[in-house]
């Protein structure tokens, strides 16, 4: 039986040698077809631009994109990278004016203290920086960096800006701790510079809430001491040396008794803002240590 006829309940098959011998003749004649006539050509071109060129936009606009959206990567990293140097110089400029800010406050301070101590020439002096401070908003009673071995005493005076800050009130070997004129436990004798009037300044933290202390006792039976007027340390106090600026009347009253006035004292000095001081190495020498 040929092997081309299907027994019967088998399926029909074409042997191997036959399709190739088949396919081998289909394929010659196409060859034979295509190089003496266009008529498969243009089919199959027809049909080979319909599949193809699709394929082709879209390997087209695949690499389109990605070429895109590599630059855009190189840009941003570079964007990046810029971005971190400008961070970089932004940081060491802003550490830069904050070094400026703080030199340019340490010579205004150091500017103050020149002139202070010109102002008191007659006055040996040393300078000091503060090292801490009682709790609280002002510096009514601190510490400093100098102490005995320094050659600095308990009751030597002590100023910073424009006039008094305190006095030591404890000593160390190389520390002293300062009461300021503020202090509720401080009182001051002092003396309106324009009349010579005497009254007591005494300290008060509540009051200076408003920037102010509080003076009493003074005699002015003929009214010359008036608002802005001077005051200064008295040559009658007996831890305070003479004439060093308290600061200046802002409010003055008549007491009860008719007899004396009070009022409000508006310091010379910051007791907000303080770093460096001025201690004044003579102590005030009463009399009982002339006595003696």
């Amino acid at each position: 039986m040929s092997p081309l006829v299907p027994r019967k309940g088998e399926r029909f098959t074409i042997p191997g040698k036959y399709l190739l011998f088949i396919l081998t003749i289909v394929c010659i004649s196409l060859i034979v077809v295509s190089f003496n006539t266009d008529a498969l050509s243009k089919p199959i071109s027809t049909v080979g631009g319909f599949l193809v060129t699709p394929l082709q936009n879209g390997i087209s606009k695949a690499g389109s994109f990605l070429a895109n959206r590599k630059d855009n990567l190189d840009t941003i990293e570079k964007l990046q990278e810029e971005n971190q140097k400008l961070r970089s110089q932004i940081d060491e400029l802003t550490i830069e004016n904050i070094q400026l800010q703080q030199d340019k406050y340490e010579l205004n301070s150091l500017r103050q203290l020149f002139e202070l101590d010109a102002t008191y020439e007659s006055f040996d002096k040393i300078g000091a920086r503060i090292i801490a401070k009682d709790s609280g908003n002002w510096f009514h009673s601190f510490v400093i960096n100098k102490g005995s071995l320094d050659g600095i005493e308990i009751d030597m005076n002590v100023m910073a800006g424009t006039g008094l800050v305190g006095r030591i009130s404890d000593v160390g070997p190389h520390w002293a701790k300062v009461l300021s004129i503020i202090d509720d436990n401080s009182n001051v004798s002092g003396m309106v510079l324009a009349t010579s009037d005497n009254l007591v300044v005494s300290g008060n933290l509540k009051l200076y809430e408003d920037g102010v202390i509080s003076f009493d006792k003074l005699v002015d039976s003929g009214d010359r001491v008036s608002e802005g007027d001077k005051i200064v340390t008295s040559n009658i106090s007996d831890k305070f040396l003479p004439g060093i600026l308290i600061g200046y009347i802002s409010n003055i009253n008549k007491n009860s008794n008719n007899l004396t006035k009070s009022g409000l004292i508006s310091p010379a000095v910051d007791f907000e803002h303080l770093e460096d001081v001025l201690v004044i190495t003579r102590r005030k020498v009463n009399s009982e240590e002339q006595d003696q």
